[in-house]
């Protein structure tokens, strides 16, 4: 596939190197030569300097012949202005574009249309790392929530811990401590390496388990592996923009909820428009503030500003003032890695959240769904099961016939409205939605491979 990215940031950057070594031809485009010439001395692509959305430039980055062009710079007139020209010069297939103002996106069902603005599917990152922020404090204690399939499955990462009724047994014996609930241990993480999960595994504690199970009984399994945490009820923002605005929107339905902005200006702004959030005017990283606001009484404090080094102190600072547990929203991947293992709790990537939605435009086949986890290196799908038993290598076919490529698992399958956690005899059908782990995501080409249809299969 030929594919032109426009856009060498972080976003721009990680992406080409999730998707260089994938059968693909990658073109990135950009004004920062450096950037460009950082990026072409790590990977084998075609880099081009320059505008993104002007033709000339675009056409000598391939766009005459390119399948797919993705625009993810920091400008959204310019992503915009990219798609277009590719549509209108090159009939360009696929267009995807980075949208980050929310004064644009409450009419996108109006202007992103072929006779409007052709662009074909958008990336909202706040939006998504709303989204996320949302999902973890539905389940306290979990690392990571993805969901599948409507939100019917869910693929949970958990840290086991001394307690845990799980800790120090066997994953088989997981049937026995909670016989009413299906699920299957996807994979497991120990000292940061992939362990293979096998029924005669034994948790320990301090492992990452990534399980998959029916949404209604996530915390049924977490349960095993962790003293079940209390559900968060005072929550305390750092940051007005975008993000800790829509978290407080969603969050002070059912909690009570406190938001420190920066700008006087912002905060007058939001006092107007949110119901039942205590907006006030402070820097978060102010300990005097931060004790005058009674940290220590506050269950979850979350850093969404801007500004990495902010989100960070604040967060270590209202940790060490006694609040229960800290997420902090990070851009640069090497603070993510500095921050792990310290008192934060939970560290996340608006970057890694961007790629994952990215990628489930980009993937081949009938793929719904993708997550890139683990900093890019193991991926979460899913995929629609096409064809027949003479057409498909998978339809038809129990799991343990199925030849799955190195560290892949299969998790779950849903039918429809029934989910069915994936065991060795399970058959899988046509339009079959199955969620897979792979804990190399360089395999993904031979998944792709393995549900292709094919009319010359027998």
């Amino acid at each position: 596939m030929k594919i032109i990215i426009v856009g060498a940031g972080q976003v721009g950057g990680t992406l080409a190197e999730n998707l260089v070594g994938e059968n693909n031809e990658i073109c990135i485009v950009d004004i920062d030569g450096e950037k460009l010439r950082e990026l072409q001395d790590k990977m084998d692509l075609k880099v081009v300097i320059g505008q993104g959305c002007h033709p000339d430039v675009l056409k000598e980055a391939g766009g005459e012949d390119a399948d797919m062009v993705i625009a993810v710079t920091n400008d959204d007139a310019t992503n915009m202005i990219t798609c277009q020209i590719c549509s209108s010069l090159f009939n360009t297939p696929k267009k995807i574009a980075r949208i980050r103002s929310n004064q644009i996106l409450k009419y996108a069902e109006q202007l992103f249309h072929k006779k409007h603005i052709p662009v074909d599917h958008i990336i909202a990152p706040e939006q998504l790392v709303t989204r996320d922020i949302a999902r973890l404090i539905d389940y306290p204690g979990a690392l990571q929530v993805l969901e599948f399939a409507s939100g019917k499955v869910s693929l949970v990462a958990v840290k086991a811990y001394y307690g845990g009724l799980l800790v120090g047994h066997a994953l088989s014996a997981l049937k026995d401590h909670i016989p009413n609930v299906d699920t299957r241990v996807a994979a497991i993480y120990r000292n940061g390496k992939p362990i293979r999960p096998l029924g005669t595994t034994v948790i320990e504690a301090d492992d990452e388990v990534f399980f998959i199970a029916a949404s209604i009984h996530i915390r049924a399994v977490m349960n095993e592996l962790q003293k079940l945490e209390p559900a968060y009820k005072r929550i305390m923002i750092a940051g007005g923009g975008n993000i800790g605005a829509g978290l407080a929107r969603i969050l002070e339905k059912n909690h009570q909820v406190k938001l420190i902005e920066r700008s006087q200006k912002r905060a007058e702004q939001l006092t107007s428009e949110l119901n039942n959030t205590l907006v006030f005017v402070g820097d978060s990283s102010d300990q005097e503030l931060l004790m005058e606001e009674n940290i220590d009484q506050f269950d979850l404090f979350i850093a969404v500003t801007n500004d990495d080094e902010a989100n960070i102190m604040s967060s270590l600072l209202a940790k060490r003032l006694g609040v229960r547990k800290t997420m902090v929203l990070i851009q640069r991947d090497a603070y993510i890695d500095l921050v792990h293992g310290s008192t934060i709790d939970i560290a996340i990537s608006p970057q890694q959240a961007t790629i994952s939605a990215l990628l489930t435009h980009v993937r081949r086949g009938a793929i719904d769904n993708v997550y890139s986890l683990r900093g890019g290196a193991a991926e979460a799908i899913e995929i629609v099961a096409k064809g027949d038993e003479k057409s498909s290598k998978v339809v038809g076919r129990a799991i343990k016939n199925i030849k799955l490529p190195p560290g892949v698992t299969i998790g779950a399958i849903v039918r429809g409205s029934e989910v069915l956690i994936a065991h060795s005899n399970t058959l899988i059908h046509e339009e079959d939605h199955v969620i897979l782990f792979l804990v190399n995501k360089r395999y993904i080409y031979d998944i792709e491979k393995l549900f292709q249809v094919s009319a010359t299969y027998f």
